[in-house]
């Protein structure tokens, strides 16, 4: 499995939805409400042409698309959850369609005024839904019209504008003025509501990286007080255990007392390097000028940043040593963290992979270890702040955190691939930078 950690080289988080699935569940409630309204103004509409200026109207048969059309929307209420996703939703207003399409057949077919309804439907789909679905409730509009010309109830007072049923002049008029309607609509709305989703994704995506950039934030205020508030004790401890240390070398016959101030000195240098991961350092290259270095030299620095044991298992691989421009403490800093995890994962004598190539503008540099592999869950979560999967006191999991900052913040990437009893493979690539011939 490969995963990429990084902020800039994510794809969507899980919880931000593509930008063609956000719209329509955010508009979502306002349909249901359109719906609602349209319904309601139907039936009402309805009942006065019938009842009120006595216009014959098949009731009986109109029923059945109003009746069909308020069961939508009860299932629209019930189950919101199911109309958010556009092919849902667009399966809705392809049915609004044709229910407008049967009513209007029933009640005087193209010479009805009220057949401009369909651009509400083409309207909405432009709004909310992919330029696919636009096009097809457009055609199916269009068609929807068309079909009114054949297939309809007569109704006389609708036809006092033309002396002739079915083509008049005036009626393909309209149809022809309803064609060029629906596609300047689906053409230009559509195009202006891409750009909004695209808009309102970008958002989004942007609230999210301030939340991310937050909780950021407050882990290295939290890390910069510890570092600030125990520094002070540890070098007491430090110049205290010192002075033990050469009490007990001058007084030969409590060797013992030399030695436990020699753990207590080596304790609390530990504890010091711990506290200057935590004020993260390793991974700011803030206020680093970026220097020439060549890539033997690089990893040569970190080789010689290792104890003489772990030093001869790394195996270092570059195809062609070009000069590079770095941060160079912070990227040596960046591949130590991941070369000692490599070192931890592999069994004891296992060599480790160190390489480094320039390829495409970037300098790509892989440490592969040859340990058992990551389960998925623990791969996913490898970059988290304080997440480690070492035994108590042996790690604060925030070396790949901090390995991860430095690349995002020179805009690169931190990859990591593993299976299961085949090791990992760690790819740090940042942007190349030539330093000259090397």
């Amino acid at each position: 499995m490969r995963v990429c950690v990084t902020e800039n080289h994510h794809p969507s988080p899980p919880d931000l939805r593509p930008a063609g699935e956000v719209a329509p569940s955010l508009a979502l409630p306002w349909i249901a409400k359109l719906r609602d309204g349209m319904l309601m103004g139907q039936f009402l509409l309805i009942l006065l042409t019938h009842y009120l200026f006595h216009i014959s109207l098949p009731l009986q048969w109109m029923a059945i698309p109003l009746a069909v059309t308020a069961a939508s929307n009860l299932s629209l209420h019930r189950f919101p959850n199911f109309f958010a996703a556009r092919s849902a939703l667009g399966l809705l207003l392809a049915l609004d369609t044709v229910c407008l399409t049967a009513l209007l057949a029933l009640s005087g077919g193209a010479a009805n005024p009220f057949s401009l309804l369909f651009l509400v439907e083409i309207t909405l789909s432009a709004v909310v839904l992919s330029k696919a679905w636009t096009w097809t409730l457009g055609g199916l509009s269009i068609l929807g019209f068309a079909s009114l010309f054949w297939a309809h109830v007569r109704i006389p007072v609708f036809e006092g504008h033309h002396d002739t049923e079915g083509f008049s002049i005036h009626l393909v008029g309209m149809w022809i003025a309803f064609v060029v309607g629906a596609l300047l609509i689906t053409v230009f709305i559509g195009k202006v509501s891409e750009a909004l989703r695209r808009q309102e994704q970008e958002a989004l995506q942007f609230q999210q990286r301030l939340a991310h950039h937050e909780r950021l934030a407050s882990i290295a205020t939290l890390a910069a007080g510890a570092a600030h508030e125990l520094g002070t004790p540890l070098s007491t401890i430090a110049v205290v255990a010192r002075e033990l240390e050469l009490f007990g070398n001058v007084m030969g016959q409590t060797a013992s007392v030399a030695e436990d101030a020699r753990l207590i000195r080596s304790e609390v240098e530990r504890c010091s390097e711990i506290l200057r991961q935590m004020s993260g350092r390793g991974g700011e290259p803030a206020g680093e000028f970026p220097t020439p270095i060549g890539l033997k030299d690089i990893c040569k620095q970190v080789k010689d940043g290792l104890v003489s044991g772990q030093a001869d298992l790394i195996d270092v691989q570059i195809a062609d040593d070009a000069n590079i421009a770095l941060p160079a403490n912070a990227t040596r800093q960046a591949l130590m963290a991941l070369v000692k995890n490599a070192l931890e994962s592999s069994p004891n004598g296992r060599h480790v992979t160190l390489a480094a190539r320039c390829a495409e503008g970037m300098v790509a540099f892989t440490v592969q270890d040859s340990g058992s592999g990551m389960a998925t869950e623990t791969l996913r979560r490898i970059s988290e702040p304080f997440f480690t999967t070492k035994g108590t006191g042996r790690g604060l999991g925030l070396g790949t955190f901090l390995v991860r900052l430095f690349a995002e913040r020179l805009n690169g990437s931190l990859t990591f691939e593993s299976e299961a009893g085949a090791g990992t493979t760690a790819l740090l690539e940042l942007p190349l930078r030539h330093g000259g011939k090397g």
